[in-house]
C-alpha cells in the first residue's frame, strides 16, 4: 500500500529539556519522511510527518521510545491528507 500521508503525533511527559526533539531528528534520518518536531508550549512535544503510511509508522513506533531521558507517559496520534508542503525534516521553535 502506498498511500501517502500526514501524520501529527503529540507526546506528554517528560519530553522537554532531555533532548528529545534532536532524538527525533536523527531518527527521521531512518525514515523517508519530511515535516518538523517541535516543543509546544503545554510542555508536550508535536511531531509533524509525512511520507508514505506504512513508514510514517514506523517512524512514529521509534519516536515514541524517545531518548533514555525521556520517557512518554501518553501520546495523541492524528491522520489527515498528505501535503506535499515538507521538503525535509526540521526542528521547529
Amino acid at each position: 500500500m502506498n498511500e501517502w500521508v500526514q501524520g501529527r503525533l503529540t507526546l506528554r511527559g517528560r519530553v522537554q529539556g532531555v533532548g528529545y526533539r534532536y532524538f527525533v531528528l536523527r531518527a527521521s534520518q531512518e525514515f523517508e519522511v519530511t515535516g518538523f518536531v517541535r516543543n509546544l508550549p503545554s510542555g508536550e512535544v508535536e511531531v509533524l510527518a509525512e511520507g508514505r503510511k506504512e513508514e510514517v509508522e514506523r517512524f512514529f513506533e521509534e519516536v515514541k521510545r524517545g531518548p533514555v531521558s525521556a520517557h512518554v507517559s501518553s501520546f495523541r496520534e492524528e491522520w489527515f491528507p498528505f501535503s506535499g508542503l515538507y521538503h525535509d525534516f526540521r526542528v521547529g521553535y
